[in-house]
């Protein structure tokens, strides 16, 4: 990527895209090299660098696959609003206390019952190598203004802003 300024621009462009999606897939490799998706509850929040933190459990199988395969994917969809987002790079188990405890919210209790004192809970860090993301118009006029357009001047319709971006 070229200038911090420019990573700055694209790490809160995709902050604004994320911040209201409370769900994404976490997709890891399991030991036959098969692709393995669930669901993570994430507070919306991207750090400066790209990084993403989720609560889990120690042992959870996700862990184990992290540890042997590092490499993962996480995905947001806000189809409402015709927002994706796509960010690839590696996971990491984290067992700080302070950062658990920092990073805490008391919505997370539905999961972690016992809150910070929770017997194996851990985080996962995700650093963030690369990201991608389409934002498209969400209203219909928008939507049609753009098709119409496309088969008037003959061009590709283009419905959708979308971007690489490489946080390395």
């Amino acid at each position: 990527m070229g200038t911090a300024t420019d990573q700055a621009q694209a790490v809160q462009k995709l902050r604004e895209l994320m911040k209201d999606i409370y769900f994404c897939m976490l997709t890891t490799i399991d030991d036959d090299g098969n692709l393995r998706s669930r669901p993570m509850s994430t507070n919306g929040q991207i750090e400066a660098d790209g990084s993403l933190w989720f609560f889990t459990y120690g042992k959870d199988h996700k862990v184990v696959e992290i540890e042997h395969h590092d490499r993962v994917n996480v995905s947001f969809a806000a189809p409402d609003k015709q927002q994706y987002v796509s960010l690839s790079g590696r996971g990491a188990l984290v067992t700080d206390r302070n950062k658990i405890q920092e990073l805490w919210k008391p919505d997370l209790k539905a999961w972690f019952p016992q809150g910070v004192d929770e017997p194996d809970i851990a985080l996962l860090k995700i650093s963030t190598e690369k990201a991608e993301y389409w934002d498209a118009p969400a209203g219909w006029v928008a939507k049609a203004i753009g098709f119409a357009t496309s088969v008037v001047t003959g061009e590709k319709a283009n419905p959708a802003a979308h971007e690489k971006i490489d946080l390395r």
